[in-house]
């Protein structure tokens, strides 16, 4: 019986994935935002696109918390949100 995977050879060298996977929030810190996120999906039937604000504070809170890489709001999807954040902030001015 062989195997298909050689794992004496020393040419493999495991990676981490480039997105997907960060550390987990053992201390909560991030709890009330995802418990927030989480409540928005129930109410609106798990229809994401109506939850987008809190999605966005969750993974804000997760970035600033190092619990993932820190990225551009608008590389997330975040484009039309933090338009209208300077729009405001203008406007405000």
């Amino acid at each position: 019986m062989s195997t298909a995977m050689n794992f004496g050879s020393k040419t493999f060298r495991p990676r981490p994935p480039d997105k997907g996977a960060f550390p987990l929030d053992h201390f909560g810190e991030c709890k009330s935002f995802k418990e927030v996120y989480m409540q928005c999906l129930r109410n609106n039937h798990f229809d994401n696109s109506r939850c987008r604000i809190e999605s966005k504070e969750y993974l804000e809170c997760r970035m600033d918390r190092q619990l993932m890489t820190k990225e551009p709001l608008e590389k997330l999807g975040f484009n039309d949100l933090t338009e209208d954040l300077s729009e405001e902030n203008e406007a405000r001015s």
